[in-house]
């Protein structure tokens, strides 16, 4: 095994054999038909037994980052599992697609500052108070208190009632958070590009929702960010494989519902590909810069394979 610092691979070993039964389970669950071993016993398990090593008294926090379809909800989902069955620690994990604001608040943005805020996604189209009312809940809980955990429905573009948000009761050894835009900082003036696709071109030609966002970015948004003790990478070789990855993505959500009526909703190639221009300018940033400042950057090839390249 590829390790992490001090992470063994006896214990490595022992962990994938306790937990491999779990693993197949969640993998059936999660409609992966071609789970690679070599994803676990390389990437999965070191992770969580590395993680393991971090256990404090307070919630010890993991943001993960990366382009759109890179992986990054799988691998929370993996190593949460192994830290839970194999380790015996307390985890939950929610995701920035899930503090999206309304559909309501994000069609009154798009009247009063530029058409395109109605479309999800970008800073500025979250309820980052939502985000950092979570973690303060979760972090500050005792053994009785119950944290519900919000839960955002992309084919409905709406969060599901707050009945049916996960309920997480007490204080977890981990909270994992995941974003395509995690710990992203704004791009400076000196670094600002012109129209960078066709959506800007034609939709945005002034850069006014651009720089909307980009201004949104460097507020609440690094607060969130700040409150993380760990950012973990998932780096793409380029834009064009996040592109194909998101449309990945798309195929798998489709085989994943079942009400007729939300498959509906589903997006087209075509469609999946003028969605991801909404968020090509930070991802090419995020891709060259996050890098540098991550804790942990993980390579993901042309072939989906896995590495770590900085750790």
């Amino acid at each position: 095994m590829k390790n992490l610092p001090n992470v063994n691979d006896i214990i490595c070993k022992e962990i994938f054999d306790k937990t491999k039964n779990n693993i197949a389970s969640l993998s059936t669950e999660m409609k992966i038909d071609n789970l690679s071993e070599n994803f676990l016993k390389e990437i999965v398990i070191p992770l969580a037994v590395f993680f393991d090593k971090k256990k404090k008294d307070q919630p010890f926090l993991i943001g993960l980052t990366g382009g759109q379809g890179s992986g990054k909800t799988t691998l929370s989902e993996f190593v949460q599992l192994v830290l839970q069955a194999g380790l015996g620690r307390r985890t939950i994990g929610f995701s920035i697609d899930d503090i999206y604001k309304t559909r309501k608040e994000r069609e009154e943005m798009a009247k009063s500052i530029h058409p395109l805020c109605k479309v999800r996604g970008v800073p500025g189209t979250h309820n980052v108070k939502l985000g950092l009312d979570t973690l303060n809940s979760l972090c500050k809980a005792d053994s009785s208190s119950v944290t519900s955990i919000p839960i955002f429905s992309k084919p409905l573009d709406q969060h599901l009632p707050e009945e049916e948000w996960i309920k997480f009761k007490g204080k977890p050894d981990f909270i994992f958070f995941d974003g395509w835009c995690f710990g992203a900082r704004p791009v400076t003036e000196e670094n600002w590009k012109p129209p960078m696709n066709s959506l800007e071109r034609d939709e945005d030609p002034e850069g006014i929702w651009s720089k909307w966002y980009n201004k949104e970015l460097a507020g609440d948004y690094q607060v969130l960010f700040n409150k993380f003790d760990l950012m973990l990478m998932i780096k793409v070789p380029s834009m064009d494989h996040v592109f194909q990855s998101r449309w990945i993505q798309e195929k798998t959500l489709e085989r994943t519902i079942k009400d007729p009526e939300i498959k509906k909703k589903i997006m087209t190639k075509e469609e999946v590909y003028k969605f991801v221009m909404h968020y090509e300018r930070l991802t090419r940033y995020i891709l060259e810069e996050v890098p540098n400042f991550a804790d942990i950057v993980i390579e993901r090839n042309e072939d989906f394979n896995f590495s770590f390249i900085k750790k």
